[in-house]
């Protein structure tokens, strides 16, 4: 198994009844009355203090995620923190990943700069990039970037393409599609990995059109376990699988992806005493204290994934009462997972196996979660955890094709996910 070290920069210090006083930790929260300047500068040097002892601590990459307008993490662009990580490793000799899980294709206007920034990563670390590409929150994409929601996938599906072909394209070429209009595309630089071009993964909340367009192109599929593993992730993980063998796809594990909330103590109960009201913190004032409908706006969901929504709700799991779950709650869910080496190497060994999860993101700091906690947390499970999980699937006869040729993955065999004709593009 590879395991990332998935950061994001929340602001940790928001105020006691936070949840209470302001209606969500996106858009319209108000800045200056629940900020101070110098917490601000602290939580980014935090984040890349962390995120380099992560590094050099073993695991096999770092992940960031990109929000705007957003309390509960501060990254409106993921490959600015990568950038000097992809430095900062680069220099000091560390075989790790750089992994920027998120540009929001949906809501970009300038998907070549795009196509440029993450072809820079690449050359900067020397072929070590992973790309995600998630289609886009409907808050950041539709309310904060002004996409009709409408437009989110059709943009999603023609950035992407564009994306790819600016990256492997030999000649200079013209694009004329929907959206964008481009006399000429010939990028400086391009991506240092050209076989067929960097691994790519999409971030995907369920959708069956997600899952089946991932499987189809050869693409991996990231999803992300805050609504709850135990009560969410099963449906997820079995559609995802059951739509492979439909297709007649390999049950590779390495082509999915899962984050997964951690945090390790001594004991279960030293875990629950240092770490419990910092959960509670990131998902009643965080994650959780998003409204439904900055999630989804009508006219952003495709039919399929209308229909899996209304046929069973229950891909959204603990999702309508995060906003005052308790810590039994969240554990009980499997939003996160908490406890003593042991119980948390278990745990995540039982839950790869048996939703054939070959890439874990392992979000070791939350919240209010101060930085010498993450801190501590990142060693623990890096000196009792890490070694144990990344044995996982090493006795199987999967290759990885979605991870860095210079970090050991294996070219894709039928390399059908290169860039198209913007004519070609799903309408």
């Amino acid at each position: 198994m590879k395991v990332t070290y998935f950061q994001q920069v929340p602001y940790r210090e928001l105020p006691d009844d936070f949840e209470k006083r302001y209606a969500e930790s996106v858009v319209t929260t108000p800045y200056y009355e629940v900020t101070e300047p110098e917490k601000i500068h602290g939580a980014f040097r935090s984040a890349l203090d962390e995120i380099m002892h992560a590094a050099r601590s073993g695991f096999d990459a770092i992940a960031v995620t990109e929000h705007a307008q957003s309390s509960y993490d501060m990254v409106p662009n993921p490959n600015i923190i990568e950038a000097a990580v992809a430095y900062a490793t680069e220099a000091e000799g560390l075989a790790t990943g750089i992994y920027p899980l998120g540009r929001s294709l949906g809501k970009s206007r300038e998907p070549l700069r795009v196509a440029e920034e993450l072809a820079m990563l690449d050359a900067i670390s020397n072929g070590r990039l992973i790309a995600g590409f998630p289609v886009g929150l409907a808050y950041d994409a539709n309310i904060n970037n002004g996409i009709p929601p409408a437009e989110t996938r059709l943009r999603f599906d023609e950035n992407l393409e564009l994306v790819l072909k600016a990256w492997t394209d030999p000649d200079v070429f013209a694009w004329n599609g929907r959206f964008h209009q481009h006399p000429t595309v010939n990028l400086w630089p391009r991506p240092m990995q050209q076989d067929p071009h960097p691994p790519v993964f999409i971030t995907g909340l369920g959708n069956p059109n997600t899952m089946e367009f991932c499987l189809r192109r050869g693409f991996g599929f990231n999803y992300f376990g805050w609504f709850g593993a135990k009560v969410a992730g099963r449906r997820i993980f079995d559609r995802f699988w059951d739509t492979a063998h439909r297709l007649g796809k390999d049950a590779n594990p390495y082509q999915m992806g899962f984050m997964q909330t951690i945090c390790v103590a001594d004991t279960d109960a030293q875990a629950e005493k240092l770490f419990a009201r910092h959960l509670e913190y990131f998902f009643q004032k965080g994650i959780g204290s998003i409204p439904m409908h900055r999630l989804t706006l009508p006219g952003g969901i495709d039919i399929k994934g209308l229909q899996a929504i209304f046929r069973d709700p229950g891909d959204f799991g603990i999702y309508a009462k995060m906003r005052e779950a308790t810590f039994a709650e969240l554990v009980e869910a499997g939003s996160v997972i908490c406890g003593s080496p042991t119980t948390v190497r278990d745990q995540i060994t039982e839950i790869a196996r048996d939703f054939r999860i070959g890439n874990l993101h392992a979000m070791l700091q939350f919240g209010s979660m101060p930085h010498h906690l993450a801190m501590d947390n990142i060693s623990l499970f890096a000196e009792q955890v890490l070694p144990h999980i990344q044995q996982i699937w090493t006795d199987d006869d999967w290759q990885h094709h979605w991870w860095p040729q210079a970090l050991g993955g294996v070219p894709h065999p039928t390399g059908d996910n290169v860039g198209t004709d913007p004519q070609a593009v799903t309408a």
